[in-house]
Order: structure tokens, then sequence, then C-alpha cells
């Protein structure tokens, strides 16, 4: 990518693009990178790994984090204009824990390294403000799946999973093993075969080789919300 077109999507991405400097401006545009992933390729693993801030342009990435035991546990989703901070985890002193991002689908980012980042935060109040602002919104984030994980049974997760993911998706069909949404779920693969035959029992849904078709929208709504 050229200079004015990473310049370009920084000023569409960055929502404080237009209160940095003329000269804070040009670092950032020659500093910024771009690269692409392939669908289930690794983009971040671990504290150990800095590579820098993602600034998503296309495609749909996965924040999860693992046990030891290797049990996955997705955290949030991010797509195309939003900002992956964990990739730079070594500038977040305090996060004591591994975050592991992989993309979902096909997609390409912007990179901004993270030694450049830092120093624009240090020096301009705008950047630094808006680094608190999007770790508040990833925060919230990882509370409102805590919050799933410790106060929702898993009849009411699993529904609930399966109207956001339809969501993202933009139809009534989710094509995805029942490996992968166990991984989601930070769950079994025989855990989620068991409750999504009971949805077919119920006429909640039903199941084809790949992937669920959601029959019943307004009862998953109903057990989602119970």
């Amino acid at each position: 990518m050229d200079f004015e077109s990473a310049r370009g999507l920084l000023e569409e991405l960055l929502p404080f693009w237009r209160e940095l400097t003329e000269e804070e401006q040009e670092k950032l545009a020659a500093g910024v990178g771009t690269k692409c992933f392939e669908a289930g390729q690794p983009i971040h693993r671990g504290r150990e790994d800095c590579t820098g801030l993602f600034l998503v342009y296309s495609g749909q990435v996965r924040v999860f984090i693992t046990s030891d035991s290797g049990k996955e546990i997705t955290l949030y989703r991010l797509f195309e204009r939003d900002i992956c901070l964990f990739s730079a985890s070594c500038m977040l002193r305090n996060i004591t824990f591994d975050i592991n991002i992989e993309a979902e689908k096909p997609t390409c980012a912007l990179l901004l390294p993270t030694a450049l980042y830092e120093r624009l935060s240090r020096a301009n109040p705008s950047v630094a403000d808006f680094t608190s602002q999007l770790m508040a919104a990833r925060f919230s984030d990882v509370m409102w799946t805590m919050d799933q994980v410790l106060f929702s049974s898993f009849d009411q997760r699993l529904a609930t999973f399966l109207l956001e993911q339809a969501g993202i998706d933009g139809g009534e069909t989710v094509l995805m093993t029942h490996e992968t949404m166990a991984r989601h779920l930070g769950s079994a693969r025989e855990v989620v075969t068991r409750m999504l035959r009971y949805f077919q029992q119920e006429g909640m849904v039903e199941l084809f080789r790949g992937g669920v078709r959601l029959v019943d929208l307004d009862r998953l709504e109903r057990l989602s919300r119970f």
C-alpha cells in the first residue's frame, strides 16, 4: 500500500486523526504497514508477541484465551473498522494473561508499530484518551463474556451464540461445526452436540452437516434472555 492510500485509510479509521499535528500524521502514515491473513491464521500469540496495533479494514477477527488444558473461549470479535489493541500487549503493562488473536475470515489490516504508537500516545493527549476509551470498551466486552460464563446456563449461552452468529452472517443459518462452537464457548464438542440435539427436538433449530438452521427465532430469543 502506498503512502497516500495508507494516509487515507488512517484518516478514515482513526477517530483522533484530525487531532494529530501534520508532522504526527506524516510519521504515522510513513510508519504504518499492511498485513493480510487467511481464515484461521494466527495474528497474535500471547504477551511475548508484540507486533503492534491492527486496524481491521476487511475481514473478521476472533480474540480468545486458552486454558492450560487447551480449552478455548472467545472473548469478543472484531470487524471492519475495529482496532485490535491487545496485539500490542507489551504496551499494556498490567496485562498479565495471554490473549490470542486469529483471523476468522480472510482479513486485511493496517499495522501501527507499537513504539510509534507509544510515542504518539505520550505526546498527544487525544491518542492517550482514545487508548483509554478503547481499553474500557474491550474490558466491557470481556466482562460481558465472563458474566455469560459464570451466571448463564449453557442452553442460554448457546442460544445467544447462535443468534449472534446468525446476525454476523446475515441470515438464519450458522455454517459452523460443533467443534468450532465449542471452542467459542469454552465447552466440549459433546456438550454442544447434546444441546443442539435438544434444540432440534424442541423445534428451535434444524441440524445439518457443517451447520445449524435457526427455525424458531422467537423461542431462541426468549431462551437467551431467560
